[in-house]
Protein backbone atom coordinates (compact mmCIF):
# COMPACT_ATOMS: atom_id res chain seq x y z
CA UNK A 1 0.00 0.00 0.00
CA UNK A 2 1.10 3.75 -1.27
CA UNK A 3 1.41 6.04 1.92
CA UNK A 4 1.73 9.29 -0.07
CA UNK A 5 -0.87 11.74 -0.86
CA UNK A 6 -0.43 14.38 -2.83
CA UNK A 7 3.20 13.75 -3.43
CA UNK A 8 3.70 14.02 0.66
CA UNK A 9 4.72 10.70 2.55
CA UNK A 10 2.00 10.21 4.83
CA UNK A 11 4.65 8.94 6.78
CA UNK A 12 6.20 12.12 7.32
CA UNK A 13 3.25 14.40 6.66
CA UNK A 14 1.00 14.96 9.45
CA UNK A 15 2.71 18.19 12.11
CA UNK A 16 2.10 18.46 15.72
CA UNK A 17 1.45 22.09 16.03
CA UNK A 18 -2.26 23.08 16.68
CA UNK A 19 -2.46 25.69 13.92
CA UNK A 20 -2.29 22.66 11.21
CA UNK A 21 -4.68 20.59 13.03
CA UNK A 22 -7.31 20.90 9.95
CA UNK A 23 -4.35 19.57 7.67
CA UNK A 24 -3.51 17.03 10.49
CA UNK A 25 -7.65 15.77 10.58
CA UNK A 26 -7.44 15.70 6.39
CA UNK A 27 -3.92 13.54 6.47
CA UNK A 28 -5.71 11.17 9.65
CA UNK A 29 -8.72 10.82 7.22
CA UNK A 30 -6.92 9.69 4.53
CA UNK A 31 -4.97 7.30 6.25
CA UNK A 32 -8.13 5.78 7.97
CA UNK A 33 -10.02 5.75 4.57
CA UNK A 34 -6.99 3.85 2.21
CA UNK A 35 -6.67 0.93 5.18
CA UNK A 36 -10.60 0.81 5.69
CA UNK A 37 -9.93 -0.32 9.59
CA UNK A 38 -7.17 1.24 11.08
CA UNK A 39 -5.54 1.22 15.03
CA UNK A 40 -4.86 4.70 16.79
CA UNK A 41 -0.84 3.05 16.64
CA UNK A 42 -0.71 2.47 12.92
CA UNK A 43 -2.23 6.03 11.90
CA UNK A 44 0.25 7.19 14.13
CA UNK A 45 3.30 4.93 12.16
CA UNK A 46 1.98 5.90 9.26
CA UNK A 47 1.79 9.65 9.58
CA UNK A 48 4.24 10.44 11.77
CA UNK A 49 1.96 11.73 13.91
CA UNK A 50 2.57 11.40 17.79
CA UNK A 51 0.12 9.00 19.65
CA UNK A 52 -1.16 12.36 21.50
CA UNK A 53 -2.06 14.05 18.73
CA UNK A 54 -3.90 10.87 16.98
CA UNK A 55 -6.18 10.59 19.88
CA UNK A 56 -7.02 14.13 20.28
CA UNK A 57 -7.68 13.96 16.68
CA UNK A 58 -9.58 11.33 16.25
CA UNK A 59 -11.64 12.08 20.01
CA UNK A 60 -13.09 14.99 17.57
CA UNK A 61 -13.61 12.95 14.22
CA UNK A 62 -15.35 10.43 16.78
CA UNK A 63 -17.77 13.48 18.62
CA UNK A 64 -18.54 15.10 14.87
CA UNK A 65 -19.88 11.43 14.11
CA UNK A 66 -17.32 10.95 10.93
CA UNK A 67 -15.63 7.85 12.52
CA UNK A 68 -17.01 5.20 14.68
CA UNK A 69 -14.96 2.34 16.40
CA UNK A 70 -14.97 -1.61 15.82
CA UNK A 71 -15.40 -3.37 18.64
CA UNK A 72 -12.30 -3.93 20.79
CA UNK A 73 -8.87 -6.61 19.52
CA UNK A 74 -6.39 -8.23 21.48
CA UNK A 75 -3.49 -6.57 20.35
CA UNK A 76 -0.86 -9.41 19.42
CA UNK A 77 2.50 -8.90 20.80
CA UNK A 78 1.57 -6.58 23.74
CA UNK A 79 -1.60 -7.98 25.01
CA UNK A 80 -3.39 -5.48 24.81
CA UNK A 81 -6.90 -4.46 24.15
CA UNK A 82 -6.88 -1.78 20.95
CA UNK A 83 -9.74 -0.65 19.13
CA UNK A 84 -9.67 0.48 15.79
CA UNK A 85 -11.70 2.95 13.57
CA UNK A 86 -13.04 4.01 10.32
CA UNK A 87 -14.80 6.33 8.23
CA UNK A 88 -18.74 6.06 9.25
CA UNK A 89 -20.64 5.61 5.76
CA UNK A 90 -23.70 7.58 6.68
CA UNK A 91 -21.49 10.35 8.29
CA UNK A 92 -21.52 12.45 4.75
CA UNK A 93 -23.36 12.37 1.64
CA UNK A 94 -22.60 13.34 -1.88
CA UNK A 95 -24.91 13.65 -5.24
CA UNK A 96 -23.25 12.65 -8.75
CA UNK A 97 -24.68 13.98 -11.69
CA UNK A 98 -23.35 12.38 -15.13
CA UNK A 99 -25.26 14.33 -17.99
CA UNK A 100 -24.57 12.52 -21.45
CA UNK A 101 -26.85 13.58 -24.40
CA UNK A 102 -28.80 11.34 -24.13
CA UNK A 103 -29.13 10.14 -20.53
CA UNK A 104 -29.37 11.90 -17.27
CA UNK A 105 -28.17 9.92 -14.52
CA UNK A 106 -28.11 11.66 -10.96
CA UNK A 107 -26.71 9.33 -7.68
CA UNK A 108 -26.80 9.66 -3.99
CA UNK A 109 -23.59 8.09 -2.47
CA UNK A 110 -22.33 7.67 0.97
CA UNK A 111 -19.35 7.55 2.12
CA UNK A 112 -17.75 4.37 1.52
CA UNK A 113 -19.24 5.42 -1.92
CA UNK A 114 -22.44 3.03 -1.97
CA UNK A 115 -25.28 4.49 -4.05
CA UNK A 116 -28.22 5.08 -1.96
CA UNK A 117 -30.70 6.04 -4.61
CA UNK A 118 -30.10 6.36 -8.31
CA UNK A 119 -32.24 7.96 -10.92
CA UNK A 120 -32.02 8.03 -14.56
CA UNK A 121 -34.02 10.56 -17.26
CA UNK A 122 -33.65 9.92 -20.84
CA UNK A 123 -32.97 13.55 -22.61
CA UNK A 124 -34.57 14.45 -25.79
CA UNK A 125 -32.88 15.14 -28.60
CA UNK A 126 -32.02 18.99 -28.97
CA UNK A 127 -32.77 19.60 -24.99
CA UNK A 128 -32.59 23.24 -24.68
CA UNK A 129 -29.70 24.08 -21.84
CA UNK A 130 -32.25 25.71 -19.34
CA UNK A 131 -34.73 22.64 -19.34
CA UNK A 132 -31.56 20.36 -18.81
CA UNK A 133 -30.57 22.33 -15.72
CA UNK A 134 -34.48 22.57 -14.41
CA UNK A 135 -34.49 18.71 -15.13
CA UNK A 136 -30.94 18.00 -13.12
CA UNK A 137 -32.31 19.91 -10.48
CA UNK A 138 -35.33 18.55 -10.21
CA UNK A 139 -34.23 15.12 -9.92
CA UNK A 140 -31.17 15.83 -7.90
CA UNK A 141 -33.98 17.14 -4.94
CA UNK A 142 -36.42 13.72 -6.14
CA UNK A 143 -33.31 11.25 -5.39
CA UNK A 144 -32.06 13.21 -2.27
CA UNK A 145 -36.24 12.84 -0.86
CA UNK A 146 -36.48 9.26 -1.89
CA UNK A 147 -32.89 8.25 -0.25
CA UNK A 148 -34.42 10.09 3.21
CA UNK A 149 -30.59 10.96 4.04
CA UNK A 150 -29.96 13.22 7.08
CA UNK A 151 -29.72 16.91 4.48
CA UNK A 152 -27.35 18.42 6.65
CA UNK A 153 -24.82 15.13 5.81
CA UNK A 154 -25.35 16.44 2.34
CA UNK A 155 -21.45 17.75 1.12
CA UNK A 156 -22.84 18.98 -2.35
CA UNK A 157 -23.13 17.63 -5.84
CA UNK A 158 -20.60 16.94 -8.25
CA UNK A 159 -21.49 16.86 -12.26
CA UNK A 160 -19.55 14.64 -14.50
CA UNK A 161 -20.12 16.26 -18.09
CA UNK A 162 -18.70 15.76 -21.60
CA UNK A 163 -15.18 17.73 -22.14
CA UNK A 164 -14.36 20.50 -23.37
CA UNK A 165 -15.65 22.84 -19.82
CA UNK A 166 -14.34 26.01 -18.56
CA UNK A 167 -12.68 26.72 -14.81
CA UNK A 168 -15.92 28.61 -13.65
CA UNK A 169 -18.15 25.14 -14.44
CA UNK A 170 -19.54 25.97 -17.74
CA UNK A 171 -20.01 23.81 -21.62
CA UNK A 172 -17.82 24.57 -23.90
CA UNK A 173 -18.16 23.40 -27.49
CA UNK A 174 -19.66 19.95 -26.28
CA UNK A 175 -19.72 18.05 -30.37
CA UNK A 176 -23.15 15.93 -29.97
CA UNK A 177 -24.90 18.54 -28.56
CA UNK A 178 -24.03 22.08 -29.58
CA UNK A 179 -27.70 23.70 -27.97
CA UNK A 180 -25.42 23.42 -24.65
CA UNK A 181 -22.45 25.53 -26.10
CA UNK A 182 -22.19 28.45 -23.39
CA UNK A 183 -24.22 26.53 -20.32
CA UNK A 184 -23.12 28.02 -16.66
CA UNK A 185 -24.38 24.43 -15.09
CA UNK A 186 -22.25 24.82 -12.23
CA UNK A 187 -23.64 28.33 -11.28
CA UNK A 188 -27.48 27.42 -12.12
CA UNK A 189 -27.19 24.80 -10.18
CA UNK A 190 -25.99 26.03 -7.49
CA UNK A 191 -28.54 28.31 -7.46
CA UNK A 192 -31.55 25.92 -7.51
CA UNK A 193 -30.16 23.30 -5.22
CA UNK A 194 -28.41 25.17 -2.81
CA UNK A 195 -25.63 23.14 -2.51
CA UNK A 196 -21.83 23.53 -3.17
CA UNK A 197 -21.11 22.36 -7.04
CA UNK A 198 -18.29 20.64 -8.56
CA UNK A 199 -18.32 20.18 -12.52
CA UNK A 200 -15.51 18.07 -14.09
CA UNK A 201 -15.15 16.28 -17.21
CA UNK A 202 -16.62 12.83 -17.25
CA UNK A 203 -13.59 11.05 -17.39
CA UNK A 204 -11.86 12.87 -14.70
CA UNK A 205 -14.68 12.22 -12.21
CA UNK A 206 -14.42 8.60 -12.81
CA UNK A 207 -10.61 8.41 -12.14
CA UNK A 208 -11.68 10.57 -8.95
CA UNK A 209 -13.58 7.95 -7.99
CA UNK A 210 -12.07 5.26 -8.49
CA UNK A 211 -9.38 6.49 -6.64
CA UNK A 212 -11.86 7.22 -3.79
CA UNK A 213 -13.75 4.08 -3.66
CA UNK A 214 -10.01 1.80 -4.79
CA UNK A 215 -8.48 2.48 -1.42
CA UNK A 216 -5.26 1.58 -1.07
CA UNK A 217 -5.40 -0.46 -4.33
CA UNK A 218 -6.05 2.48 -6.49
CA UNK A 219 -3.45 4.81 -4.27
CA UNK A 220 -0.53 5.01 -6.84
CA UNK A 221 -0.54 6.85 -9.94
CA UNK A 222 -2.65 5.72 -13.33
CA UNK A 223 -4.95 6.53 -15.95
CA UNK A 224 -8.29 6.36 -16.37
CA UNK A 225 -9.45 5.70 -19.67
CA UNK A 226 -13.24 6.45 -20.14
CA UNK A 227 -15.05 4.50 -22.68
CA UNK A 228 -18.41 7.05 -23.46
CA UNK A 229 -20.26 8.99 -26.05
CA UNK A 230 -16.41 8.91 -26.85
CA UNK A 231 -12.70 7.92 -25.03
CA UNK A 232 -11.66 9.99 -22.76
CA UNK A 233 -9.06 10.09 -20.16
CA UNK A 234 -8.41 10.67 -16.26
CA UNK A 235 -5.20 11.13 -14.66
CA UNK A 236 -3.69 10.55 -11.15
CA UNK A 237 -0.59 11.98 -10.60
CA UNK A 238 1.47 12.13 -7.50
CA UNK A 239 -1.88 10.59 -5.93
CA UNK A 240 -4.52 13.05 -6.65
CA UNK A 241 -6.43 14.25 -10.29
CA UNK A 242 -4.47 16.18 -12.42
CA UNK A 243 -7.25 18.60 -14.32
CA UNK A 244 -4.32 20.99 -15.88
CA UNK A 245 -4.50 24.53 -16.51
CA UNK A 246 -8.27 24.82 -17.83
CA UNK A 247 -9.67 21.70 -16.25
CA UNK A 248 -9.24 19.77 -19.60
CA UNK A 249 -6.28 17.46 -18.93
CA UNK A 250 -6.59 14.29 -20.59
CA UNK A 251 -7.85 15.00 -23.78
CA UNK A 252 -7.49 11.44 -25.43
CA UNK A 253 -8.95 11.26 -29.23
CA UNK A 254 -6.20 14.09 -29.82
CA UNK A 255 -3.44 11.57 -28.32
CA UNK A 256 -4.84 8.64 -30.22
CA UNK A 257 -4.95 10.27 -33.69
CA UNK A 258 -1.39 11.63 -33.46
CA UNK A 259 -0.63 7.90 -32.85
CA UNK A 260 -2.48 6.79 -35.74
CA UNK A 261 -0.98 9.57 -38.15
CA UNK A 262 -3.91 10.48 -38.81
CA UNK A 263 -4.78 14.65 -39.91
CA UNK A 264 -7.30 16.50 -41.07
CA UNK A 265 -6.48 18.84 -44.11
CA UNK A 266 -5.39 21.67 -41.79
CA UNK A 267 -2.48 19.14 -40.69
CA UNK A 268 -4.11 18.85 -37.18
CA UNK A 269 -4.99 15.82 -35.64
CA UNK A 270 -8.09 13.93 -36.95
CA UNK A 271 -10.28 12.22 -34.68
CA UNK A 272 -10.76 8.79 -35.91
CA UNK A 273 -14.26 7.11 -35.56
CA UNK A 274 -12.47 4.45 -33.02
CA UNK A 275 -12.59 7.49 -30.20
CA UNK A 276 -16.25 7.40 -30.40
CA UNK A 277 -17.31 3.66 -30.04
CA UNK A 278 -20.89 3.67 -29.51
CA UNK A 279 -21.16 5.35 -33.21
CA UNK A 280 -18.27 3.56 -34.96
CA UNK A 281 -18.52 -0.09 -33.99
CA UNK A 282 -21.38 -0.83 -35.66
CA UNK A 283 -20.24 0.56 -39.11
CA UNK A 284 -16.33 -0.50 -38.79
CA UNK A 285 -18.75 -4.28 -38.28
CA UNK A 286 -20.88 -3.95 -41.05
CA UNK A 287 -17.18 -3.09 -42.83
CA UNK A 288 -16.25 -6.99 -41.84
CA UNK A 289 -19.32 -8.15 -43.17
CA UNK A 290 -21.35 -8.02 -39.95
CA UNK A 291 -25.52 -8.10 -40.38
CA UNK A 292 -27.43 -6.37 -37.31
CA UNK A 293 -30.70 -8.72 -36.47
CA UNK A 294 -32.38 -4.92 -36.99
CA UNK A 295 -31.13 -3.13 -39.77
CA UNK A 296 -33.31 -0.41 -39.75
CA UNK A 297 -32.69 0.38 -36.19
CA UNK A 298 -31.79 3.82 -34.93
CA UNK A 299 -31.08 3.76 -31.35
CA UNK A 300 -27.18 3.99 -31.51
CA UNK A 301 -26.91 2.77 -27.45
CA UNK A 302 -28.94 -0.51 -28.58
CA UNK A 303 -26.82 -1.00 -32.05
CA UNK A 304 -23.63 -1.05 -30.04
CA UNK A 305 -24.82 -3.43 -27.56
CA UNK A 306 -25.97 -5.74 -30.25
CA UNK A 307 -22.45 -6.00 -31.85
CA UNK A 308 -20.59 -6.17 -28.57
CA UNK A 309 -23.30 -9.36 -27.72
CA UNK A 310 -22.55 -10.46 -31.16
CA UNK A 311 -18.87 -10.66 -30.37
CA UNK A 312 -19.21 -12.51 -27.20
CA UNK A 313 -21.29 -14.98 -29.33
CA UNK A 314 -17.86 -15.97 -31.32
CA UNK A 315 -19.43 -13.54 -34.28
CA UNK A 316 -16.30 -13.18 -36.37
CA UNK A 317 -17.10 -9.55 -37.76
CA UNK A 318 -18.09 -8.11 -34.29
CA UNK A 319 -15.06 -9.95 -32.95
CA UNK A 320 -13.25 -8.22 -35.77
CA UNK A 321 -14.43 -4.77 -35.04
CA UNK A 322 -14.32 -5.00 -31.28
CA UNK A 323 -10.33 -5.73 -32.17
CA UNK A 324 -10.06 -3.05 -34.36
CA UNK A 325 -11.41 -0.36 -31.72
CA UNK A 326 -9.06 -1.74 -29.06
CA UNK A 327 -6.06 -1.41 -30.92
CA UNK A 328 -6.49 2.35 -31.82
CA UNK A 329 -7.60 2.71 -27.91
CA UNK A 330 -4.51 0.64 -27.00
CA UNK A 331 -2.35 2.84 -29.63
CA UNK A 332 -3.56 5.97 -27.52
CA UNK A 333 -2.57 4.74 -24.36
CA UNK A 334 0.99 3.72 -25.39
CA UNK A 335 0.80 7.70 -25.79
CA UNK A 336 -0.11 8.39 -22.06
CA UNK A 337 2.20 5.74 -20.31
CA UNK A 338 5.50 7.02 -22.86
CA UNK A 339 4.17 10.44 -21.85
CA UNK A 340 3.77 10.17 -17.68
CA UNK A 341 5.73 7.49 -17.41
CA UNK A 342 2.95 5.55 -15.46
CA UNK A 343 2.83 1.61 -14.69
CA UNK A 344 -1.12 1.26 -14.48
CA UNK A 345 -4.16 1.84 -16.69
CA UNK A 346 -7.96 1.60 -15.82
CA UNK A 347 -10.94 0.89 -18.25
CA UNK A 348 -14.48 1.60 -17.24
CA UNK A 349 -17.34 3.75 -18.28
CA UNK A 350 -20.87 2.93 -19.39
CA UNK A 351 -19.52 2.06 -22.67
CA UNK A 352 -17.04 -0.56 -21.21
CA UNK A 353 -19.07 -3.77 -21.59
CA UNK A 354 -18.61 -6.99 -20.38
CA UNK A 355 -19.00 -8.61 -23.40
CA UNK A 356 -15.86 -6.76 -25.16
CA UNK A 357 -13.49 -6.72 -21.50
CA UNK A 358 -11.70 -9.56 -22.74
CA UNK A 359 -10.68 -7.83 -25.93
CA UNK A 360 -9.86 -4.87 -24.74
CA UNK A 361 -7.68 -6.02 -21.69
CA UNK A 362 -5.81 -8.01 -24.04
CA UNK A 363 -5.44 -5.45 -26.93
CA UNK A 364 -4.29 -2.56 -24.61
CA UNK A 365 -2.36 -4.71 -22.61
CA UNK A 366 -0.69 -5.93 -25.08
CA UNK A 367 -0.36 -2.38 -26.53
CA UNK A 368 1.46 -1.12 -23.11
CA UNK A 369 3.89 -3.53 -22.85
CA UNK A 370 4.97 -3.71 -26.48
CA UNK A 371 5.30 -0.46 -27.64
CA UNK A 372 6.47 2.17 -24.99
CA UNK A 373 9.81 3.35 -24.79
CA UNK A 374 10.89 2.55 -21.33
CA UNK A 375 8.79 -1.02 -21.49
CA UNK A 376 11.67 -3.11 -20.29
CA UNK A 377 11.96 -1.35 -16.82
CA UNK A 378 8.11 -0.63 -16.05
CA UNK A 379 5.60 -3.15 -17.05
CA UNK A 380 2.29 -1.77 -17.31
CA UNK A 381 -1.14 -3.05 -15.68
CA UNK A 382 -4.29 -2.59 -17.21
CA UNK A 383 -7.04 -3.56 -15.24
CA UNK A 384 -10.91 -3.04 -15.10
CA UNK A 385 -12.86 -0.37 -13.22
CA UNK A 386 -14.15 -0.96 -9.77
CA UNK A 387 -17.20 1.67 -10.76
CA UNK A 388 -18.26 -0.07 -14.11
CA UNK A 389 -21.26 1.82 -16.19
CA UNK A 390 -22.10 4.11 -13.08
CA UNK A 391 -18.08 5.41 -12.82
CA UNK A 392 -19.24 8.85 -13.92
CA UNK A 393 -22.54 9.22 -11.35
CA UNK A 394 -20.10 7.84 -8.44
CA UNK A 395 -17.07 9.60 -9.91
CA UNK A 396 -18.57 12.81 -9.92
CA UNK A 397 -20.28 12.91 -5.93
CA UNK A 398 -16.73 10.93 -5.13
CA UNK A 399 -15.24 14.51 -6.78
CA UNK A 400 -16.75 16.41 -3.43
CA UNK A 401 -15.42 14.01 -0.85
CA UNK A 402 -11.84 14.28 -2.48
CA UNK A 403 -12.47 18.23 -2.38
CA UNK A 404 -13.29 18.07 1.29
CA UNK A 405 -10.94 15.30 2.68
CA UNK A 406 -8.01 14.76 0.52
CA UNK A 407 -4.92 16.44 2.64
CA UNK A 408 -3.28 19.15 0.89
CA UNK A 409 -0.37 21.49 1.26
CA UNK A 410 -1.60 25.27 1.01
CA UNK A 411 -0.47 26.73 -2.22
CA UNK A 412 -1.09 23.38 -3.86
CA UNK A 413 -2.22 23.50 -7.81
CA UNK A 414 -5.13 21.17 -6.78
CA UNK A 415 -6.60 23.58 -4.14
CA UNK A 416 -9.52 22.53 -2.26
CA UNK A 417 -12.91 24.15 -4.38
CA UNK A 418 -15.47 23.87 -2.30
CA UNK A 419 -16.43 26.73 0.57
CA UNK A 420 -15.60 25.62 4.16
Amino acid sequence: MSDTVDGLDLRRAGANQYDLGSFNEAVIIETIRLAGIISRTEISQRTGLTQQSVSRILRILLQQGLLVEEAQERAERLGKPRTPVRLRSKAAHAVGIHIDPELLTVAVVDLDGTIVRRETVDLADGLEGGKLVDLSAATVSAALSISQVDPESVLGVGVAVPGPIDTDGSLLALPLQPAWRGLKIRKLLQERLNHPVLVEKDGTAAAIGERWIGRSARARDFAYLYLGTGVGSGLILNGSIYRGGSANAGEFGQIAALRMGEWDPEDGPRMVPECNPTASMPVIAAEFGYVETDPGATDEAKRYKAVCKAAADGDEAAVKAVTQVARVVGQGAVGLVDLLDIDLVVLGGPAYMKEISEIFLTEIGRAVNAHPVARETRPVAVEESMLQTDAAAVGAASTIFHDAFTPRVSGSSQARRLPK
